[in-house]
């Protein structure tokens, strides 16, 4: 196991016919968007806490193999108790961000029970939790994965909060204020400067996880703005992570080629994650991301499940540009799906399986055969890889749902308005010419001296082969970078 000095974390390494149309029949529509917004309305609504408390009590198959599977994870319990911190440090000297990934995932655990079983000393558990961390942190610091743990953990953070809202003795005020302080301007940053590099620096997955961040606190504080922010971004946004560019190419037969499945597995599973996260959240205050620009969110996670299944998929090569203005500049070209990490498990597929199939009756085989393979699915720490802490999970208690299939009507978001600011007070394409001489494999980032991120395949596949990688908390370690151009 390498010295905490030496090493920089970063989130977890490692035809589809009928894809984009299916007879849909009559129903309800999702959440219906207004200038109000649904709560609790991240994840889950009340009806679907409702379904899952119901279906639990009548000890009904899924629904009780995923209850069983939260309550035997060790944060789920009442006991656990918050060990805030005033400054929160990933990928850099004094790295302590596993303290605050595993109380988010004891919080939101803590949170869900509750929701199902009525038992008050899961909710006393959770709203300790957030009332500790509002009342001390102020501050996330570290290399270029300070904007990770921003995203990942702000997302998360927001969940735990949305199910507490209400609760007794629950600071959802001060809750609020830490979340715009601390997350929310570290992700909408990023998205705007990209730490200081080219747009298209960055792989998908830290945009994807930038935009769950900003769209959650905005549904959280009731803050259109920001909603608007993300889902714009989402649609429309320079870099990698906007949808274009996250799955830029679509074959014959509907399957969409997510640019991190060119990277790794870890990588790309991530992305299908957070895609679904992003996804559900908006399609719970009436956004239906889902099947913006015909469901190319399906195509895209159809092909990862594909590949990560061992099936074939076709693959269009394609560039990356990397780097930094007036600092340097690279391009590394991908020619085929990347093996490594390939298979690797992770709790993201129960979401996506219930919206394409159970609730709007689409064909998503893959992704059905994916969800079937890690049922019932864990969260918070459950998995030895980089997915241990990256996803709240537990998607087969949480998401699992009888087939009722709704319009195919896409909702629109709201328009912005004046009066819903929160209530709290307070197309980089991925292609490019590759200059002659260039080198492939990772290089240092746009951002500050050299705490920047390990990001290209080439740096991955490097320090594998040097037998030094290592599983901490969830993350996987890498060897950190001394000077630029090296690994």
């Amino acid at each position: 196991m390498m010295s905490r000095r030496s090493v920089l974390r970063v989130a977890g390494v490692a035809g589809a016919a009928g894809i984009g149309a299916a007879a849909i029949g009559a129903g309800a529509t999702p959440a219906a968007a207004s200038t109000a917004f649904v709560h609790p309305g991240l994840l889950h609504t009340q009806a679907d806490f409702d379904r899952m408390a119901a279906k639990v009590k009548a000890g009904t198959g899924r629904w009780k193999a995923g209850y069983a599977k939260l309550a035997g994870n060790p944060r789920s319990g009442s006991t656990w108790k918050a060990t805030p911190l005033a400054t929160v440090i990933r990928g850099a000297t004094g790295d302590n961000v596993s303290t605050l990934a595993f109380d988010i995932a004891a919080a939101y655990q803590n949170a869900l029970r509750w929701k199902v079983t009525g038992d008050t000393a899961h909710a006393d558990a959770a709203r300790d939790i957030l009332n500790a961390w509002s009342a001390k942190l102020t501050t996330l610091d570290g290399s270029a994965d300070r904007f990770i743990a921003a995203g990942i953990h702000g997302y998360q953070f927001a969940n735990a909060a949305e199910i507490m809202r209400g609760y007794d003795g629950f600071d959802l005020a001060r809750f609020k204020k830490m979340m715009l302080a601390v997350f929310y301007p570290m992700s909408s940053s990023f998205l705007a400067k990209h730490n200081g590099a080219y747009d298209s620096n960055y792989w998908s997955s830290w945009d994807l996880l930038s935009v769950a961040c900003v769209l959650s606190v905005g549904i959280l504080c009731d803050d259109r703005a920001k909603v608007d922010e993300a889902v714009t971004y989402f649609k429309s946004g320079k870099g990698m992570g906007s949808i274009k560019n996250a799955i830029p190419f679509i074959h014959p037969g509907g399957l969409g080629q997510m640019v991190e499945v060119g990277r790794d597995q870890g990588h790309a599973l991530l992305s299908v994650g957070l895609l679904g996260t992003i996804c559900e959240m908006a399609w719970n205050q009436g956004i239906d991301l889902y099947g913006y620009d015909d469901s190319r969110v399906l195509k895209g996670v159809e092909y990862a499940a594909k590949w990560n299944l061992g099936h074939d998929v076709p693959f269009t090569s394609w560039t990356w540009h990397k780097g930094a203005p007036g600092s340097w500049e690279g391009w590394e070209t991908f020619t085929e799906a990347s093996t490594w990490a390939r298979g690797q498990v992770r709790p993201i597929w129960e979401g996506l399986y219930n919206h394409y199939v159970n609730r709007r009756g689409l064909d998503a085989p893959y992704v059905s055969e994916m969800a079937a393979k890690v049922r019932p699915e864990g969260g918070g720490g459950d998995y030895g890889t980089g997915g241990g802490l990256d996803h709240l999970g537990f998607g087969t208690l949480a998401f699992t749902r009888d087939k009722a299939i709704v319009s195919a009507t896409a909702p629109k978001p709201s328009a912005s308005t004046s009066d819903t600011a929160s209530s709290s007070d307070t197309g980089a394409a991925a292609t490019a010419t590759p200059a002659a001489g260039t080198a492939g494999g990772t290089q240092p980032q746009g951002g500050r001296g050299d705490d920047l991120a390990v990001t290209g395949a080439g740096g991955v596949a490097a320090v594998a082969a040097t037998g030094v990688l290592a599983i901490a908390g969830g993350f996987i370690a890498l060897r950190r970078r001394g000077t630029r151009g090296t690994s």
